[in-house]
């Protein structure tokens, strides 16, 4: 992915108004992400913890989406799975994100939901640059290629029914 300054993050946004895209509590420590290991840039809202964000590149261009998710209420044994990078996670490690859909159907409150890590770093997990917090994730026999490639095909299938 490549790097983003504040302004593409604002105006990226396809599913929340202007006004509702100038209030996104945006990250502060864009100039050192690692974009060229990030498929998608995510993150929590800290003033509102029900909310967050995911920005990737579509068609050559930064696509923005705002999503929302409940409390965590698993238990501590609970393990779930990322449907994004197939990473497993103990307890809250893993939430029903949904957004909202773009356009009018969105403006109908039609929206759509994809289970994914809490803490949006899918990219980090299938690199194995962050481990989760069960110890790791599960040997495949696929490529790390290919892992990063199912990844982005399943973020495109949900960013997909967005505008559906």
């Amino acid at each position: 992915m490549r790097s983003l300054t504040e302004q593409d993050i604002r105006t990226s946004f396809v599913n929340c108004s202007k006004g509702e895209a100038k209030r996104v509590a945006v990250p502060r420590d864009l100039g050192e992400r690692s974009w060229d290991e990030l498929d998608f840039l995510g993150w929590r809202d800290p003033g509102a913890p029900d909310r967050s964000y995911l920005v990737t590149e579509r068609d050559g261009r930064p696509y923005g989406v705002a999503l929302r998710f409940p409390a965590s209420r698993h238990g501590f044994l609970h393990r779930s799975m990322c449907s994004l990078c197939l990473t497993t996670h103990r307890g809250g490690g893993v939430s029903l994100m949904t957004a909202r859909k773009a356009g009018p159907a969105g403006r109908e409150g039609n929206s759509v939901g994809l289970y994914m890590c809490s803490d949006l770093a899918c990219s980090l997990y299938v690199r194995g640059r962050r481990t989760p917090a069960s110890g790791a994730r599960f040997e495949e026999s696929l490529t790390l290629d290919e892992q990063i490639a199912r990844t982005r095909s399943n973020l495109d299938a949900f960013l997909d029914k967005l505008s559906a």
